[in-house]
């Protein structure tokens, strides 16, 4: 591995993890949008976009990659990259359901709920980090629409556990999801990972992002913002219908 392949994903690293550290006090677009729920929703709607336009057809590939680097024939030729990517969908719809039914149980706002969220997001968040390696290795296009994606699904999620959680978050959470991502690029620089496994986590992640950002907006108690979501979805889609 070159100095400066590592010196590159040291910097998409620290992008990632500076939106958790200065996520209270970034507000992008605020000269335009002083809503700042409104701004989550346009970076939910980003990454939606990224996932759909650009990671979810690059599952054809990894597909092929996988089945190639396996060097035998595989049941259903391949297709478990697929359900990984169901995988992902659904472990995270668990953890926010099993966070809505602590919280529906106490009440309000409990140490169990969020160590549900904050264990289950720092896995996230280390995942993240830990893909760096790899996307760069894909060229510096990937890269680039990789940090822009995941830096604003990243202040839409830190946004929204902030105005969950309050203090605690604040205080702590915020610390544990930068920290997870650090490690995550620490853990992808000492152990590489076999190109099938790639493929299977790429798989995984468009799942997981798909659920996380739509999670932010759906439920109606999340005070979600549909026309800013739209815009944020579709914007950056179109600049992905020429690049991807």
């Amino acid at each position: 591995m070159t100095l400066t392949l590592i010196a590159e994903s040291a910097i998409a690293m620290l992008l990632l993890t500076g939106t958790f550290l200065l996520g209270g006090r970034v507000h992008p677009f605020q000269f335009l949008i002083k809503d700042q729920r409104t701004v989550a929703s346009f970076s939910a709607g980003v990454a939606v976009a990224y996932a759909m336009i650009y990671a979810i057809p690059e599952l054809c590939g990894a597909r092929e990659s996988y089945t190639t680097a396996a060097g035998v024939p595989l049941p259903f030729e391949g297709k478990v990259v697929y359900f990984f990517a169901l995988a992902g969908f659904f472990i995270f719809y668990g953890l926010e359901h099993m966070r809505r039914e602590s919280h529906g149980q106490s009440g309000d706002l409990n140490t169990s709920e969020f160590k549900i969220q904050i264990c289950g997001f720092s896995s996230y968040a280390w995942l993240m980090s830990y893909m760096i390696f790899y996307i760069l290795e894909q060229g510096v296009l990937s890269i680039v629409l990789y940090c822009i994606a995941i830096s604003f699904h990243f202040l839409a999620l830190d946004h929204n556990l902030s105005r969950e959680n309050g203090t605690v978050y604040d205080k702590t959470g915020r610390l544990l999801l930068a920290g997870a991502s650090v490690i995550g690029w620490g853990t992808g620089l000492l152990l590489p990972m076999p190109e099938y496994v790639f493929a299977l986590l790429t798989a995984f992640i468009s799942g997981a992002v798909i659920v996380n950002s739509t999670i932010m907006e759906l439920p109606t108690n999340k005070d979600g913002r549909f026309l800013p979501f739209l815009a944020g979805g579709s914007l950056y889609g179109i600049l992905l219908l020429p690049l991807g």
